[in-house]
């Protein structure tokens, strides 16, 4: 398949993705903040990741942790500031990573001014008070979509929490506001955005019509024309300033994904998240069938797709995998595929989701276990100002799994990723070389990357028992997930990646 596109910093860029409030407090609040970011960007220069991506730090009441924004132009205090945040961009550039903010397109704080002073920049039907326009159900939970405004003697739209009303991108004047938030941070720097649910901004006043009374979570249904000429006007501010976009396309099916890129004459997102393959078990037979999906519809000019095991919405693949084994398989499987990697700040410990007692839970769609805070050190306060007041509880083996004891250890799972990581950045197959399949048995994934000059086979066996793969040429193993497996002997729930013998 084709390797296209070829030569922008995001095809071959591996991308960091950390959830601010639990990186590293350096307050004593037990909040992480810009400060917790700016102390360990040592770690990521370290690891290899070449840019990261922050989770919202914009202004918000925190009703869902960010994703309510109050204002798009100014950093939460809990945070730090807005020089906070633009020093923290420049020592980010001097030491090689770009930085990617998370801007959330679909709606808002119920605090920003916008909803009092503009109402007519939000998503309003008529009706009565008794009966909602539709049978649409939050994505939280199992009420209603829509919230009545008795001042107003309308329902407004929140695909998510009634605090946060949808906004109306119809309005020309929604489009050039929008737009304007996004110049805001490209002149300070920034070097992109991930899109929150960026496939739903596409709505209006006719909304209700657009799908039927049955369907639930309208969040993982719509999918309208509109969002897609909205998407090309994105596109033209970021190419003004060359900044890259990421979409949450949350929709499950990656041929309707692979058209939120555009087309070369009209392209959209630069790149967009797939996240089959975010759910999928650990089964060789459904894992072939979600790379066949990207290879399918992700080749070709203009398109690129992403892979990812874990992020600060679903449990973290170890605790879903349940095995420190499957983990770093996993980890072997990410950083090879075709495709740009992000990883999840903490995946590199081979963290777990912490346990969180049902009466203590924060987050109103039940994320807070793989939300737990980073461990720096194995002390107890684990390199937090404030550790004993840290906003959620640790992960399990917080002590073991921290990133000073791991980095003592050439055997932990935060080594296997640097070796993971520095193996990919000094192979062009690797970065941006061509998929094919090779044989194998059926539990085991076999493919090679390969750019015509450079080359790399990976095994990685998903099955229960040890297994022989045999393979044509001479080949050696550059990296065990195990340290210890090799194509005559993969061991369970074990990858390699191997190169070609010079000369064999």
């Amino acid at each position: 398949m084709s390797p296209e596109p070829a030569g922008a910093w995001w095809t071959e860029a591996v991308v960091y993705q950390l959830y601010p409030r639990s990186f590293c407090d350096t307050t004593g609040n037990g909040i992480g903040d810009l400060g917790g970011l700016r102390a360990h960007l040592d770690h990521l220069v370290w690891l290899g990741v070449d840019a990261v991506w922050l989770s919202p730090i914009f202004r918000s009441p925190m009703a869902d942790f960010g994703y309510d924004v109050s204002a798009y132009d100014d950093v939460d205090p809990l945070f730090g500031t807005l020089a906070d945040l633009e020093a923290l961009v420049g020592v980010a550039h001097e030491a090689g990573l770009r930085v990617l903010l998370d801007w959330v397109p679909n709606h808002t704080s119920i605090e920003h001014p916008w909803f009092a002073e503009r109402p007519d920049f939000y998503v309003w039907v008529d009706g009565s008070p008794e009966t909602p326009p539709n049978g649409w159900v939050e994505a939280f939970g199992d009420g209603p979509a829509w919230a009545w405004d008795e001042g107003r003697r309308q329902w407004y739209l929140h695909l998510f929490l009634p605090e946060q009303p949808d906004l109306d991108w119809s309005n020309p004047a929604v489009v050039e506001a929008m737009h304007a938030t996004l110049r805001f941070w490209l002149d300070r720097g920034v070097d992109g955005f991930r899109m929150d649910v960026i496939h739903c901004i596409g709505k209006g006043h006719d909304l209700p019509a657009l799908l039927p009374e049955h369907e639930l979570k309208p969040v993982w249904a719509i999918d309208v024309p509109l969002t897609h000429e909205l998407l090309r006007g994105v596109r033209s501010v970021l190419d003004e300033y060359g900044g890259v976009s990421v979409g949450e396309v949350y929709l499950l099916d990656t041929a309707k994904v692979a058209t939120y890129y555009g087309t070369p004459d009209a392209p959209e997102l630069h790149l967009s998240f797939n996240f089959p393959g975010l759910w999928a078990p650990w089964e060789a037979a459904v894992w072939r069938n979600r790379i066949d999906e990207v290879e399918q519809h992700l080749s070709g000019p203009g398109l690129w797709p992403t892979w990812v095991l874990s992020n600060h919405d679903v449990p973290r693949h170890r605790t879903r995998y349940g095995s420190e084994d499957r983990a770093r398989a996993a980890a072997v499987l990410l950083a090879t595929l075709r495709g740009t990697p992000f990883l999840y700040a903490g995946e590199e410990l081979g963290l777990e989701d912490a346990v969180i007692d049902p009466t203590q839970a924060v987050d109103p769609g039940g994320r807070d276990g793989c939300r737990a805070p980073l461990p720096w050190t194995a002390d107890e306060g684990h390199g937090w100002a404030g550790g004993e007041l840290a906003w959620l509880p640790w992960p399990p083996d917080a002590a073991e799994r921290s990133a000073a004891v791991q980095r003592e250890d050439p055997s932990s799972v935060l080594w296997l990723y640097k070796r993971l990581l520095a193996a990919r950045r000094g192979s062009p197959a690797l970065r941006s070389g061509a998929f094919s399949w090779l044989a194998s048995p059926p539990d085991v994934l076999a493919y090679e990357r390969s750019d015509g000059h450079d080359r790399r086979v990976v095994l990685v066996n998903q099955g229960r028992t040890p297994v022989d793969v045999p393979l044509e040429g001479a080949w050696e193993v550059e990296i065990a997930s195990d340290g210890a497996s090799a194509p005559g002997a993969l061991a369970a729930d074990a990858a390699v990646v191997m190169r070609p013998i010079v000369g064999g």
